[in-house]
């Protein structure tokens, strides 16, 4: 009789190349567990099934790097947010791009589909959330509140609320029918990377950069436990359907929590490192995780985990398949979500003003269809997955197969095996799927673009220095390890130099700051001028844009020059900074400067006027310099074609 074999808890499925360029964004269909899709750096969204090497389909038409994708719950549509805060939604049964939204001003966040109605809710770094119908392709409603970028958002079992996640800290809980938050759930102390409703009860899971998991209470509005501990910052969290568990993705582990009391029924080893997305299929818990351009997906037998009980089991003694006890009759109860049969009803319908949201459907659609493209790379893979349900079955769904577990390989379970087992215990060895040749990145993929001619705010490195100018150049590719003392030597090298120059701005600051103390800021904005340093100009006018009444006439002769520069920057907080000046100035001096020159010449000799007037032609000129400047920055996407939109209206008066 053949010996059987014990196999693994958990174990690594497969690894992919899945774009050109670095992974930003992916997602795992929830019902099945073998769809994944994701979104790269090379602005396309490509479509996977589970341990298969091959890309399903790729999907193009963004400009700018996917941040954020979802599937929704049938695996039939996808929406993608980018990075210039345009979503994409394609049908992946016709191939075919369904419809554009248009209204953020930042990167999109988070995105999820609602589980009823054809809606989809949005996030973005600019703090807005926006509830979009994909029918008439327009923003039916638009959420305030949160302070910062929105991480998650989750509709609920029955589609009637809408929970966001921030990096402001807090959770808020969206009544989608009245249009209005319901709650704040304050508390944790570091950003909130995900929620998630139960999937029966009024209950919701929050986790958060502060290595804490939530639970609160959806019908008194309180928190019901709190999980510290966790080995880092909470990515991912999923209930299992029956509810009767939390799963958190922790850093390379699984673990399987309770919340009344809170407790840890189990902790199961996998080496996914930061794991990105669960999904729960045929009692297996698939997860994915990406590296670069690389993307992991993992599979953990959900038979040989605690899923009830009091105490967590140590994930390396006991890898025997566990009887799962009865729920606990103890455990409060809650509401029951009451699924609809029909759609939700529609909030009330916002007044669209922005210029994409006032395009006709037809020429939009046309747009659409000639940007966007979904490339099939494989039809097999793609006819099984998609065509079948255009069509009407005689037979029942074919129902996927669970992954089958590789052998367990370690010498502590060779007792294991020879002990009497169940039929449900012995499974056949199959291949490793580890060692499958890694498939090549796909064919269709662009190069990756040029680095943007923007410099991000947002950066690990000092605006205008190169940590690389005061380090010595590596000649040798291969060198031999530097002892201590080499090593400190080759450091204080690069430190004088470095010195000298955080000094002499040190002493520019210093400068401007004493004369600003004189209260002339006239003269502290022309020292600043004269120091011929940008970053010192910018400081200054950071703290002057602050507050609008130190705007004055003669102030705007000496900045607009200035301005002109930041715009030409390459550092993205030096165009913000001048785009904010430029506003100001337009909206408080422009009616003047207008006014002053239409007006016709005074009678007798009034010296105050002819000195105001000199200083409006002036303004004048300079800003008919910036305009063309200005509408040539207008085409951008994003958030500064945005603001240079905006400025180039408030600019129309000077042609």
């Amino acid at each position: 009789m053949a010996t059987p074999v014990v196999t693994k808890t958990a174990w690594k499925l497969q690894e992919i190349v899945a774009h050109a360029s670095n992974v930003s964004s992916l997602v795992l269909g929830k019902a099945s567990g073998r769809l994944l899709a994701t979104g790269g750096d090379d602005c396309r969204v490509n479509l996977w099934s589970i341990n298969k090497p091959n890309c399903i389909m790729s999907l193009t038409g963004h400009t700018s790097p996917v941040e954020s994708v979802r599937l929704n719950t049938p695996e039939e549509l996808i929406v993608a947010g980018s990075q210039s805060g345009s979503i994409r939604v394609w049908d992946l049964e016709a191939a075919k791009i369904l419809r554009t939204l248009m209204g953020h001003k930042a990167n999109i966040c988070s995105l999820d589909f609602h589980p009823y109605g054809e809606f989809v809710a949005s996030g973005s770094q600019d703090t807005n959330i926006k509830l979009w119908d994909i029918r008439r392709k327009g923003c039916v409603f638009r959420y305030r509140g949160h302070s910062q970028a929105v991480r998650c958002l989750r509709f609920s079992p029955d589609g009637k609320w809408l929970a966001s996640a921030a990096d402001d800290h807090t959770v808020k809980l969206w009544d989608l029918t009245a249009g209005k938050m319901m709650s704040e759930f304050p508390g944790h102390t570091g950003p909130v990377n995900v929620v998630e409703f139960h999937p029966n009860e009024y209950l919701l899971a929050s986790g958060s950069s502060d290595r804490t998991i939530r639970f609160w209470d959806l019908e008194k509005f309180q928190v019901v436990s709190c999980i510290e501990g966790e080995p880092g910052p909470v990515r991912s969290v999923l209930f299992n359907p029956d509810g009767c568990c939390l799963y958190s993705g922790c850093q390379d582990s699984l673990r399987v929590y309770g919340w009344e009391p809170e407790r840890c029924f189990d902790v199961v080893l996998v080496n996914w490192g930061k794991v990105a997305d669960l999904a729960i299929c045929n009692d297996q818990l698939i997860g994915v995780a990406f590296s670069q351009s690389n993307v992991s997906s993992y599979v953990v037998d959900l038979t040989r985990v605690t899923r009830t009980g009091t105490v967590a089991r140590d994930p390396v003694q006991d890898h025997r398949p566990l009887a799962q006890p009865p729920p606990n009759p103890s455990a409060p109860l809650r509401r029951i979500y009451e699924r609809p049969s029909t759609t939700c009803s529609k909030p009330q319908r916002v007044k669209q003003n922005s210029e994409s949201e006032r395009r006709s459907p037809s020429s939009e659609d046309d747009r659409d269809e000639r940007e966007s493209r979904a490339e099939i790379q494989n039809a097999e893979d793609y006819n099984e997955i998609f065509q079948p349900k255009n069509s009407i079955s005689r037979t029942p769904p074919r129902r996927s197969e669970p992954f089958p577990a590789p052998p367990e390989d370690d010498a502590a379970t060779a007792k294991e095996a020879a002990k009497p087992s169940s039929a449900m215990d012995v499974q056949f060895p199959v291949p490793n799927p580890e060692v499958l040749p890694r498939p090549p990145a796909v064919a269709s993929t662009p190069a990756p673009k040029a680095e943007p001619a923007i410099i991000p705010a947002t950066r690990n490195e000092p605006i205008g220095l190169k940590a690389s100018d005061f380090l010595p150049a590596v000649k040798i590719p291969q060198q031999a390890e530097l002892v201590d003392e080499d090593a400190m030597s080759q450091i204080r090298k690069g430190h004088d130099t470095m010195c000298v120059v955080l000094t002499s701005r040190h002493k520019n600051l210093d400068t401007v700051r004493a004369v600003w103390t004189t209260g002339d800021i006239k003269t502290s904005v022309d020292s600043a001028v004269a120091i011929n340093d940008l970053s010192v100009v910018v400081d200054l006018l950071n703290i002057v844009n602050q507050k609008a009444s130190l705007w004055k006439l003669d102030l705007c002769t000496t900045v607009l020059p200035q301005i002109e520069k930041l715009l030409q920057s390459k550092y993205e907080s030096y165009v913000q900074t001048g785009c904010t000046s430029l506003k100001l100035i337009l909206q408080r001096f422009l009616p003047l400067i207008t006014d002053m020159l239409a007006a016709p010449p005074s009678v007798g000799v009034d010296i105050s006027r002819e000195e105001r007037l000199h200083k409006c032609r002036l303004c004048y000129k300079q800003l008919k310099s910036i305009s063309g400047l200005v509408k040539s920055k207008s085409g951008l996407s994003g958030r500064h074609g945005s603001t240079f939109r905006e400025l180039h209206l408030l600019m129309a008066s000077l042609d």
